[in-house]
This record gives C-alpha cells, structure tokens and sequence, in this order.
C-alpha cells in the first residue's frame, strides 16, 4: 500500500493514434516507467476525440501545423529520438489502428506501425505499407476490414470519451490522467512514487 492508503499501481492505460507524432515521441517515454509495469496499449481515433469535445487538430490549423512540426523536429532531436515524419500528414489512421487491434494491441506491433510511420517516414497513404506491417505482423490483412476489428476501435474511442480521455496521447494511471509528450515527465514522477511508496 501506499503512504496515502491506495495500492501500488500495477497496470497504467495508454490510449493513443498512429496519426499523433506526440503519441510516437510519448512511446519511446514509457520504457521509463518503473520495472514489473504493464501498459495496456489503448488505440483509439484522435479524429473521434476532437468530434466529440469539438476540437480542432493542430494539423487542421495551418500556422499551428508548421509550428508544430518545427517543434516536434526539435524536441526529438534533443531526446535522442529519431525522427522522420511521414510525406502526407495528416492521414487516415484507420488502418493502422485496425492493424494494432488485429495483433491484441502487442507492444511489438505498437512499436512496429510507430517506427514505419514516424522512424522510416514511410508513406501512410500507401497501401504496400499497411500490407507489409500485416505480413511483418502475421496478421491477415482482410482482418482489418472485420466488423468484430472496426467495433472494437469503436468500442475503444467511445471507452476512451467516457473516461475523460481528450487528445492524444494520454496516460492512465489509476484514476489520474496525464495528456500529452510534455507531461510524460510528470506521470513518471507520480507514478513511480506511487510504485514505489518509500523509495525502495
């Protein structure tokens, strides 16, 4: 137990979209996380978030999208992340999402569609992509097209609302929501006092 009498936390719920350069440059921030930690990989459509709270993207916004990517292009500089980002952005995720629910939302396909899109720059709009991560996967392709696929995406997004959940990416640890790259350091600080309560 912790000094506040709740448990340690165990499990954290990390809801994300493929489309998000900050989910991507949060991914790499979750390996901080103290040892015996499991993430619950939790994709959902950013485009249904902003829907729902009636939002804008910061791509939709032109002098907000270049600002953004100069920053991004800085920050992961500064991080040690590579970063290279896709040559048509914004772009459908839906793909991607599908293909991440298909492999039981895996750390390693998380990782995979992460580095094909945001590391490799590779073109998200291009149909061979979305093929070879299957392959690469060992996920038939014709299963993203699924009703059993598309409701559990849909089922995620709509968990995700009711949970307060409203960009991307955003960290559950318990009952405490983190949102965004920049507060990464802030739940790493919560939770690890959390999990570890005295230090040990």
């Amino acid at each position: 137990m912790a000094q506040d009498g709740s448990a340690q936390i165990e499990t954290v719920d990390w809801y994300f979209d493929f489309i998000s350069p900050f989910a991507y440059l949060a991914f790499h921030a979750l390996d901080r996380l103290p040892q015996g930690i499991e993430v619950r990989f939790q994709p959902v459509l950013f485009a249904g978030l902003l829907k729902h709270w009636g939002q804008k993207g910061p791509a939709e916004i032109p002098p907000k999208r270049e600002w953004t990517f100069r920053w991004l292009h800085w920050l992961a500089s500064r991080q040690g992340i590579p970063f290279q980002p896709p040559p048509r952005h914004p772009f459908v995720p839906l793909p991607y999402l599908r293909l991440c629910l298909a492999a039981d939302n895996r750390r390693e396909a998380v990782a995979a569609i992460f580095d094909a899109l945001w590391t490799r720059g590779e073109d998200a709009e291009d149909a061979r992509t979305v093929s070879t991560l299957a392959d690469a996967l060992a996920v038939d392709e014709a299963r993203l097209q699924a009703p059993s696929v598309k409701q559990a995406l849909h089922d995620s997004t709509n968990a995700a609302i009711a949970r307060g959940v409203f960009g991307v990416p955003t960290l559950f640890a318990d009952d405490e929501l983190f949102w965004g790259v920049d507060a990464m350091p802030f739940a790493l600080e919560r939770i690890q006092a959390r999990h570890h309560p005295h230090g040990e």
